[in-house]
């Protein structure tokens, strides 16, 4: 079976020469999918303050796709659209969530 795993680096330095992929296998196993994301502390203090209501920027932060209740498709589907309103310069909040709603009533695809 092919590896599940991804990496994005958005620091604009460089990764660690670490054996990631090994070490997920060696950890998660090999058919376990996990993408890791590599972030600003601006960013990571975004995130920790959305998820976990704490305004500050912590060294990391897990997010287990059942947590979402939604498959894989689903949530991959959802991170697409919210980009994209990003990219529209909408930011977090009910107007946000209102546009992500919508969105994802038009895609039915996202159900399957």
């Amino acid at each position: 079976m092919k590896d599940k795993f991804s990496v994005l680096n958005k620091t604009g330095g460089k990764v660690p020469g670490l054996p990631l992929l090994a070490m997920k296998n060696d950890i998660l196993g090999k058919n376990y999918s996990l993408s890791l994301a590599f972030v600003k502390k601006n960013k990571m203090k975004e995130i920790n303050k959305i998820y976990r209501k704490k305004n500050k920027p912590t060294n990391i932060l897990s997010f287990p796709l059942k947590k979402f209740n939604k498959t894989f498709r689903q949530l991959s589907g959802f991170l697409v659209i919210h980009g994209m309103l990003h990219l529209k310069g909408m930011t977090h909040g009910a107007k946000m969530e209102k546009a992500e709603n919508k969105c994802l009533s038009r895609t039915k695809f996202l159900n399957k």
